[in-house]
This record gives structure tokens, sequence and C-alpha cells, in this order.
């Protein structure tokens, strides 16, 4: 089997995600075979270093070896049960486990099965609560330039062009606030302000503020102070707002602490976690919500007052295997202080790109490394340029459009940064 022979399969049946499928007339799928570690090998023996964690997901490496085996058991023992009405270990073990490492206060889990779906969750949730509560507030903010999913409702509260403008007419009621325009404490305060004037204006028709902290990920990789979310989040409570913190992206580890909220000393109303929560594995994500939200549902048998939102394989056992598996991990290592080291790692070698020509703007949280470019229409596509001339050196990388990032699984080496950062070094000399 060879790399053609698998990508002229595939491009009779499948129909491949965020792609213009036109374009592999020219340019060719990469099949993959294998992955081990930060590598993925293709059908003609070409190994590709992971530096964008396969879509933000993997973080202890592919295929490794304890979460392969915590799968394995449980798949010998139940695959899946109904959620409602039944329950099993796996999922009780992951929910206290959740309960204790969040943000104070976050007491109640709601499963899903992607980031999008749990935004959805989310987002219906608030609304309802407020609802019960006798209230009725249909409108939800975010911030400009945010991305959240790309089901309706998750469209709905994003700020990307790209994605949301072709169903506009189709979306819920959002409005946005401007975003911190840098990482600085004055942006952030700046940005605040913006928001409580929002807030006086229209805060009786606001059932949540959702957020990405500390980094946007879709909307450019955008990041900014953590004093942003603190002051949110205070203002969210003086005008009865809920605060949803859309954690999908930046949960476990990725920005330097378990969850990003930790770094503004917050509690959101709703943590929304997926991607990392399996390591990478499987799909799974979770809303983790508090007493009194819960409490706004609980009641004699009333439809209209119980949150009718489900999904057949929530809560699903081999995804709980490879949650709790994947926490493993963070209990059994100092994972959070390793992490610490290898960023120390990617802001030396971010050095490089300053003052390089085409190049706006370094920026760093944690985990993510951005080389931010201009002077470059769409139509050239210098991302896809970017993308195709690092894949000739082993490297894995998918700018989003002028903005290229490195978000790598935690396991990578210094020689495999190394390697990363030389191949996007040499593709901004080449253009």
């Amino acid at each position: 089997m060879s790399n053609f022979s698998m990508s002229t399969r595939d491009l009779n049946v499948v129909w491949h995600p965020c792609t213009q499928m036109k374009d592999h007339e020219t340019i060719p799928l990469v099949p993959i075979k294998r992955a081990e570690g930060v590598y993925l090998e293709d059908f003609d023996g070409n190994r590709y270093i992971d530096a964008i964690s396969s879509w933000w997901v993997n973080l202890f490496g592919h295929c490794n070896a304890y979460i392969n085996s915590q799968i394995t058991e449980q798949l010998n023992t139940l695959e899946h049960v109904i959620l409602a009405g039944f329950t099993h270990e796996r999922v009780i073990r992951l929910s206290e486990r959740l309960v204790a490492l969040s943000p104070e206060g976050l007491t109640r889990c709601f499963y899903a099965d992607n980031g999008s779906s749990a935004i959805e969750v989310a987002l219906k949730m608030s609304y309802h609560a407020h609802k019960n509560n006798g209230v009725e507030k249909p409108l939800f903010v975010s911030l400009s330039e945010s991305y959240h999913g790309e089901t309706l409702g998750a469209l709905a509260v994003g700020d990307v062009a790209l994605y949301k403008e072709t169903y506009e007419p189709l979306l819920i009621r959002a409005v946005q606030t401007p975003s911190p325009y840098d990482q600085s404490e004055a942006a952030a305060l700046e940005a605040a302000a913006a928001f409580e004037v929002l807030l006086h204006e229209r805060g009786g028709e606001i059932a949540a503020f959702i957020v990405e902290p500390l980094v946007q990920g879709a909307g450019g990789m955008r990041m900014y102070h953590p004093r942003f979310l603190t002051e949110a989040k205070r203002l969210c409570e003086e005008f009865g707002v809920h605060f949803i913190a859309d954690e999908v992206l930046v949960g476990f580890g990725r920005t330097g602490t378990l969850f990003a909220c930790e770094q503004a000393r917050i509690t959101p109303d709703y943590l929304v976690l997926s991607k990392g929560l399996t390591g990478g594995y499987l799909p799974l994500s979770v809303v983790l919500t508090t007493e009194a939200v819960y409490n706004a549902f609980y009641c004699d048998y009333n439809p209209a007052r119980s949150f009718l939102h489900s999904h057949s394989y929530t809560g699903n056992a081999l995804a709980c295997a490879a949650a709790n598996a994947t926490l493993d991990i963070f209990e059994q290592h100092d994972v959070i202080e390793t992490n610490r080291s290898i960023a120390y790692r990617m802001g030396e070698h971010l050095k490089r790109f300053e003052g390089m020509q085409h190049v706006k703007e370094i920026r760093q949280c944690g985990m993510i490394a951005v080389v931010e470019l201009e002077g470059f229409a769409p139509q050239e596509r210098i991302g896809l340029k970017i993308h195709r001339h690092c894949l000739e050196r082993g490297v894995l990388i998918r700018p989003l459009g002028n903005v290229i990032y490195v978000m790598p699984p935690y396991v990578i080496t210094p020689e495999e940064l190394q390697i990363v950062f030389d191949a996007i070094e040499s593709a901004l000399g080449k253009i």
C-alpha cells in the first residue's frame, strides 16, 4: 500500500473538514499508517513531527502505552451504556476527579461528545437556568475574533466571519465586546471597561458571557492578560450574567496551569472541556457547573424545567477510561513543571523570528507559541505554502492564515523542538 493508492481511494469517498476539496487535485493528501510519540508515519515510510497535537488534542504522544492499556482494560469489561438511568464506575470516577481539580465551586458534570456540543450544552443550560428562575435572557456575549465551534449555537457566539457569515440567518442572538488588543494589563482593563459599558446598556437581556480564557484559538491565537478574566467575572456577578469559560483548547496544562482560569483566580459558572480531556484518544467533552445552576433544574416532575439534552454516546466508558488515564499521568508525573521547561525552550526559539521580514509579532502563552506574519493577501495562501514546506522537512504545522503556531504534545524533546522551529525558519526564508 502506498500514499498514492490510499489517497486515490480516499478522494473517491471522503469529504474532509475545513477543506476545499478541489485543492486536492494538486495538493496530495498525507495518509497516515501509524503513529508513536510525537511522530506520524505515512504509507511510504516518511515521518512527521506532530507540532499541532493533531488539532490540539494530543497531550502525551500517540499510542501512549499507559492510555492504551487503560482503554484495552475497559474494552474487555464495558464499552458503552446509556447514561440516562444508568451509570458506570469510569464516569463516576472521572467526575469526582474533575470536580476536585477544577476551580472551587464547580460541583456537577454534564457530558457530551465534542467541544462544539459542550458549548451548546452550556448555552442552553444558561438560558434555561435563567428561565427557570423567572428571568427571560435571550442574548449572549462573546469577544471579538472569538471561536467556540461550528454547530449553530457555537457559531452564533463566535466571531470568525470565515465560519459564520454563510449561516448568519440561522443563528441565535449574540453580540461581541472588544477583545484585549495585546497581552498587557492595560489592554485587559480597557477591554473590561468596554464590556462594562455593554452590560450597562443591555445587561438585563444577557444570559451569559462566553470567553476563551487567555488564548483565542481559531480566531488567530490572540492572547491576553488574565486580569481581563478577573474583571469580566466580577462584572458578570454584578449584573447577574453567567460566565462560561470555554477551555476546550486551553484546558489541561496548555497555558502553564491545569486550567487557564486558575491564573485569574476565578470560578466560572460553566467550565467547558474537551480536546485534551482524553489525551487525544476519543471524543468526549464535559460542562462543569455549580450547585446554583443544578438546583435551578432540580424539582418534582416537570418537563419544562428539566434539562432535556442528550447525546447517544454521553459518558462513553472507553472515552472515560482514556480521560481517567490522562488524569493519572498528570497525577503521577509533574507535567505542569515539565511543560514550563518546554515552554521556556519554545520561547527561546521564538526569539529567532524577532525583526525578521514579514513577521508582525511573536507571542506565547505556555505551550502555545505564535509567529504572526504581515504583508500577504489572503489569496496568496501563505499559510498553505508554509504548511507544505514544513511537511517536506518532516514537520506538521497548519497555520491559521498568516498565523503560524506551534502547539506540540507535552512529550516533545528539545531535539524535536529544534527540528520544528528550524523548519518554520526555513519556510519563512523561502518566502
